[in-house]
């Protein structure tokens, strides 16, 4: 669907990756190998993601002044609305194991933007989607103007919090973080999705990755940005769920939050 308008909001990490033989136990020492640094996060993947599947982009989000992260954002072809932290991003060390698993290191808590933010949030009730992905409930209203409202079960709280309906609530079934009980939400989501990697997950099969799995970072994120292109675009369920099945599984084939920024 040509001109359809998304929105994203939430975090930016600042993620080295690197390969790494094994996973270290306590006490072990791992060397680390192929080091690259990306913007990385929920909210970065999947703004990154819904602009290679040709959707405008506007990404509301929390910066810091010590890395690039807006350049690269804007590089992909993303609309970035900051909100200006005077702290350093927070940095992650991802390290990917042989079989492309991703292990991550978190160093710093995570940067949302609020609502108390000076951005241009009157501009989502112009927007055909929102996934949300920050943690102030009070901007997940603000979302809610959108005509699609897309939630990660990982902000669940927020949901509970804001009171509002999604039109789509998307959480992983082996993920402790992204378990929720809906029978906290005052209005119940239009769709509940629970993905569970290479088994499929509700309503859709797993798609099968175009080439070799290099690493499994962002490959949920990819899903989630997909739900909300599809339903954004007007397309019924089965079809969004296929689409955004067949997004992740091309992210299984490159290396860290994304591939390589493409010329437009």
């Amino acid at each position: 669907m040509a001109g359809v308008r998304l929105a994203v909001i939430g975090h930016v990490e600042w993620v080295t990756f690197a390969r790494a033989p094994f996973v270290p136990k306590a006490g072990q020492i791992v060397h680390l190998t192929d080091p690259v640094d990306q913007v990385g996060a929920g909210g970065s993947v999947s703004a990154i993601a819904l602009a290679r599947m040709g959707a405008e982009v506007d990404f509301f989000t929390a910066l810091g002044p010590d890395v690039p992260a807006a350049e690269l954002l804007e590089s992909f072809g993303v609309r970035v609305h900051a909100a200006q932290r005077d702290h350093p991003q927070t940095r992650v060390l991802a390290l990917v194991d042989p079989a492309g698993e991703r292990t991550l290191y978190v160093v710093g808590e995570n940067d949302h933007p609020t609502a108390d933010d000076a951005l241009p949030w009157d501009e989502l009730a112009d927007i055909d989607g929102v996934y949300f992905t920050g943690d102030d409930p009070r901007t997940l209203r603000l979302a809610r103007a959108a005509r699609v409202l897309v939630v990660t079960a990982r902000r669940f709280p927020s949901l509970v919090a804001s009171g509002v309906q999604a039109d789509a609530l998307v959480g992983s079934r082996t993920d402790p973080g992204e378990q929720f009980d809906l029978d906290q939400l005052a209005q119940q989501p239009r769709h509940v999705i629970v993905t569970d990697g290479p088994r499929g997950g509700t309503g859709y099969e797993a798609a099968p990755p175009p080439g070799p799995v290099v690493d499994t970072y962002g490959a949920g994120d990819t899903f989630v940005a997909g739900v909300t292109y599809g339903l954004a675009a007007g397309w019924e369920l089965y079809r969004t769920l296929r689409f955004a099945a067949e997004r992740a599984a091309e992210a299984l084939t490159f290396a860290g939050a994304h591939p390589p920024v493409q010329s437009r």
